[in-house]
């Protein structure tokens, strides 16, 4: 029979309850540990991005007009967000069933694999349209392997933190894109201004992708330094004393019992994920490609800007501990909505520092939303269903609405010949993460806070 979909009672084993200092050095190594293996997993999703808006249309569509190939080239960008939820989907069954450590190190070493084979691909001038066709699959391996990722990260710091520091420990997952985001437009910018353009489009470009390789000493780290969450191992020891399974199809329970929660936790992350892809992505294409900017200053503005994620993403999931997750989700949301116009009036303008004003405001907005997300996804189901439950919300905003964000912008400015399209879109995103906030309960209640001993979510499940 498998485990019931409810929360264990009682106090759960936890890093940060104990003042042992072993049990402060372990949650220290757990927390490290997530942010820089999430951070080199996104590095190598994000980097594609950034070589799809000033690279790839060159190399692997080189007989395209600069739209054409723009558009190709953003089309596999939008491949690996296809695969995500599918990578989410097979990743919350195994690690619901079989544990949480295992499938992430399972899906970095797939993605360290899938970035540094892309490095190795040759161009179209070589094999014609062989080198497309093996540069999406290698994107949707990427794309597999983020979607398992993301889930099992978050959940290896937020189910082994503490009842009172769960929205703080998950966002060491959530900051790993910022700092992703630096390195990889870092490492882009250094190659492309240490050779000449022939050169890196030769063979420059290769080498942020090389680079990837560092993934498997932290594949190596986590399979013999970190263990496997307290929560999980309650459940396999639960499972144990009943002979039975954890859970035996947990995708299907919750999809069966949570559909609504899966939905409107989809909708939760529409906000965040279309504005971050404009700034990170589309803007690029844009800016080089309409506007007449040059790459270089253009991704020191994307750059400079991401260093304000790293202030508030923290800040929002440590303060999402004090006051709850949904008035941080809501205000942020509200705030994308709100700045999407006057986004695009500052981009519009051409001017670098007034992009860096635009694209800093609605980092800031978004992450108070992507803070407390790691969290608050999670704490709306129950343990034995998680990984599936939260992995399937978050996957299916990135293939509905992350994926395509980059590639609509550009098709919507090509057709009208105007940004205003595209910042309805935004605005009408932002709307939607606050109305599903709205209408989601809140998993860290005030009851919850002021109980020391009480589990984040523990209350819906009783």
């Amino acid at each position: 029979m498998a485990t019931p979909l409810a929360q264990p009672e009682g106090q759960s084993e936890h890093f940060a309850t104990g003042s042992s200092p072993l049990r402060r050095r372990a949650s220290r190594k757990l927390l490290g540990a997530g942010l820089i293996a999430s951070s080199i997993e996104w590095y190598d999703f994000f980097l594609y991005g950034t070589a799809a808006a000033l690279v790839f249309p060159k190399v692997f569509f080189p007989h395209s007009s600069a739209l054409t190939g723009t558009l190709l080239a953003f089309s596999t960008f939008w491949a690996g967000f296809v695969a995500r939820p599918i990578g989410g989907v097979l990743a919350g069954h195994f690690g619901d069933r079989y544990g949480r450590k295992p499938v992430v190190i399972t899906c970095l070493a797939l993605m360290g694999a899938a970035t540094f084979l892309i490095g190795c691909l040759p161009s179209a001038a070589a094999v014609g349209a062989l080198a497309p066709t093996l540069l999406v699959t290698l994107r949707f391996v990427q794309g597999l392997a983020a979607g398992g990722q993301w889930g099992g990260i978050m959940l290896l710091l937020t189910e082994s933190a503490g009842p009172k520091q769960r929205g703080f420990a998950g966002t060491f997952g959530q900051t790993s894109v910022p700092v992703a985001v630096i390195i990889s437009n870092l490492i882009f910018v250094a190659c492309s201004t240490l050779m000449p353009d022939d050169a890196f489009l030769s063979w420059g470009w290769r080498i942020p992708f090389l680079v990837s390789v560092v993934m498997f000493v932290v594949v190596l780290y986590i399979q013999t330094k970190v263990e496997d969450t307290p929560e999980f191992r309650e459940l396999q020891r639960e499972a144990s004393r009943t002979q039975s399974t954890v859970v035996r199809a947990p995708l299907a329970r919750v999809v069966r019992e949570r559909w609504a929660t899966i939905l409107l936790g989809c909708g939760l992350l529409s906000a965040t994920n279309s504005l971050f892809y404009v700034s990170i992505s589309g803007l690029l294409s844009y800016g080089t490609g309409t506007l007449d900017l040059d790459r270089n200053p253009l991704l020191a503005v994307v750059l400079t800007s991401s260093v304000a994620m790293l202030v508030v993403i923290p800040w929002s999931g440590h303060l999402s501990d004090r006051i709850g997750r949904r008035p941080l989700v809501l205000v942020g949301g509200l705030g994308v909505a709100v700045w999407a116009f006057p986004y695009f009036r500052l981009v519009d303008t051409a001017s670098l520092p007034l992009i860096f004003v635009a694209v800093t405001v609605g980092f800031v907005f978004q992450c108070l939303t992507y803070g407390p997300i790691a969290s608050f996804l999670g704490e709306l189901f129950a343990p034995a269903v998680r990984y599936s439950g939260a992995s399937l919300a978050y996957q299916l905003s990135a293939i509905v609405v992350s994926g395509g964000t980059p590639f609509l912008m550009t098709a919507l400015i090509a057709r009208t010949g105007s940004t205003v399209p595209v910042a309805a879109y935004i605005m009408a995103m932002g709307l939607i993460t606050f109305a599903s906030a709205w209408y989601l309960p809140e998993t860290n209640s005030a009851e919850v806070r002021a109980d020391p001993h009480a589990l984040p979510g523990a209350q819906l499940y009783r």
